[in-house]
């Protein structure tokens, strides 16, 4: 009988026997979800509704003046129909162009009053040459002579306006104010955002005296505005104006805000001009004439000694990261509401007259203490007066701070080339 010897598996089997499947205890790979960026808790302001124009026919009109002289000044303004007046009048123009180049708007579109704006606004810019600047040995500070441009403008302003068809004297008085105050401080020699505001309600103003109808909102952002920017950039590379804060409002640029809300409304729906095209040159340089904020990158960059928006502009350069330029309008009305009329230290300047009133409670303003002040902040302490922000260096326009444009201008005074300088680590 035969017996029965167990068969021995092969060293193949015992192996693989051996080896645990790794298949089940391995976790299964899956792409990793990124986290969702937590939400703004600051809702985007809304747009309301701008009230059709006063009748002035039988109006006390009154020169503008200082009327938020304490937190409580500001409080009352922000609950006030004023405050709503002025986002309605800024957001409402933004929403005028939309999707809109500055070449929409041709020369045959614009109506004789806008004309004659652009007309006054070329004559201005002329008026630089009648006031050449001071020799000053190289100093990055302002220029003293941009005093006298402002004088030429103040006496050429009630002709300017008459032409306009502002022919009340009062009326006069009281609009040219924004008009002359749009172009900087002659005591401080300065220039911020806050004067760009007053060139804006120097516009509501001519709304409101039904000189400018709605039909015109769109010529008046997409080709008054930017014959006012590019005044203003040669009044500023001429005089080295001085940014009218210690280190600007918002950190985009020294002296402008606006280019930026209005620019981020043109390219809300572009089909392939994103955010991150602010660093492309050839893109700033194909469409920075007919976008805002593509221009308004391309004159930063250009009066930079240093290369990269990351050095020179950092906030610019974050904003570029946004998915959409939906994003980026929305956060600039949030900076237009919480920056500049939410801020106590900007809004301590603004004028208030009979068109942009002040809210019953404001205090009144002196206005001889308020020349008596400029002289002051001229001259020996630059805080007196001032209201300050608890935290960082004190946004006022107190401190001196030399024009960013001044160093490239001495640079090419100089001859030295205009090949801008790379950071080291870069």
């Amino acid at each position: 009988m035969a017996s029965s010897v167990p068969t021995q598996p092969s060293p193949r089997q015992v192996g693989a026997s051996a080896i645990p499947n790794l298949k089940d205890r391995i976790p299964k790979l899956e792409p990793r979800r990124r986290r969702a960026s937590p939400p703004n808790p600051t809702p985007v302001p809304e747009t309301p509704a701008l009230p059709s124009p006063p009748d002035t026919s039988n109006w006390s009109f009154k020169v503008p003046s200082r009327r938020i002289l304490s937190k409580k000044d500001h409080e009352l303004f922000l609950a006030s129909e004023t405050y709503q007046l002025i986002t309605a009048w800024i957001f409402g123009l933004a929403e005028a162009v939309v999707d809109e180049p500055c070449s929409a708007v041709r020369d045959g579109d614009l109506n004789d009053r806008v004309k004659t704006m652009l007309d006054i606004l070329g004559e201005a810019e002329q008026l630089v040459s009648q006031s050449p600047p001071n020799e000053q040995g190289g100093s990055r500070f302002g220029n003293k002579a941009f005093r006298g441009f402002l004088q030429l403008a103040e006496e050429q302003s009630p002709a300017w306006h008459r032409r306009l068809g502002v022919d009340n004297p009062d009326a006069l008085a009281e609009v040219s104010t924004y008009f002359c105050h749009s172009f900087g401080n002659g005591n401080r020699i300065d220039y911020g955002s806050g004067h760009e505001l007053n060139f804006m309600i120097w516009l509501l103003c001519l709304y409101q005296l039904g000189l400018l109808q709605k039909p015109d909102f769109k010529p008046v952002v997409l080709r008054v505005f930017p014959r006012y920017l590019s005044v203003m950039r040669a009044v500023q590379m001429t005089y080295y104006l001085e940014p009218a804060g210690s280190h600007g409002v918002w950190g985009l640029d020294d002296y402008q805000f606006l280019p930026f809300l209005f620019g981020a409304s043109q390219l809300l729906h572009h089909p392939f001009i994103t955010p991150r095209s602010i660093h492309q040159e050839l893109t700033l340089e194909e469409f920075g004439n007919d976008f805002m904020y593509l221009g308004q990158v391309s004159f930063v960059n250009s009066t930079k000694t240093v290369k990269g928006l990351r050095w020179h502009s950092p906030m610019l350069d974050d904003i570029s990261s946004a998915k959409s330029w939906s994003k980026i309008d929305g956060g600039m009305r949030r900076m237009f509401a919480s920056e500049v009329l939410g801020k106590l230290p900007v809004m301590q300047h603004f004028l208030f007259g009979s068109l942009v009133p002040a809210a019953d409670g404001m205090s009144e303003d002196d206005a001889a203490a308020e020349a008596e002040h400029d002289l002051e902040h001229e001259s020996s302490d630059p805080h007196i007066g001032h209201a300050h922000s608890a935290l960082g260096w004190g946004d006022c326009c107190g401190i001196k701070v030399p024009s960013s444009l001044a160093a490239a201008q001495e640079s090419k005074k100089k001859g030295i080339s205009d090949t801008l300088r790379r950071i080291p680590f870069d």
